[in-house]
């Protein structure tokens, strides 16, 4: 009887691993073809760039103002003295 109970407790975790061994493979599968990444944070991902790029284009026209405010504030200081 006791040896029946070990046959059963040896098929039972056997089955056991192969269920845990087929979830790892598969999650490993997904996770492969996704980048590891939901289609929730790539839609995140594309946004922050898309903002970095927006930021990264209107730097040039920020750099001139800031020139531009310089030279006024020069100007008005040169004024004052």
């Amino acid at each position: 009887m006791s040896g029946v109970f070990i046959a059963m407790i040896s098929v039972g975790g056997s089955i056991l691993a192969l269920i845990i061994l087929g979830i790892i493979i598969i999650g490993i599968i997904r996770t492969a073809r996704t980048g590891g990444l939901s289609n929730h944070d790539k839609d995140i991902r594309a946004e922050e760039t898309r903002m970095i790029q927006d930021i990264y284009n209107a730097l040039p026209k920020i750099e001139e103002r800031v020139e531009a405010l310089e030279t006024i504030l020069i100007e008005r200081g040169h004024q004052n003295r």
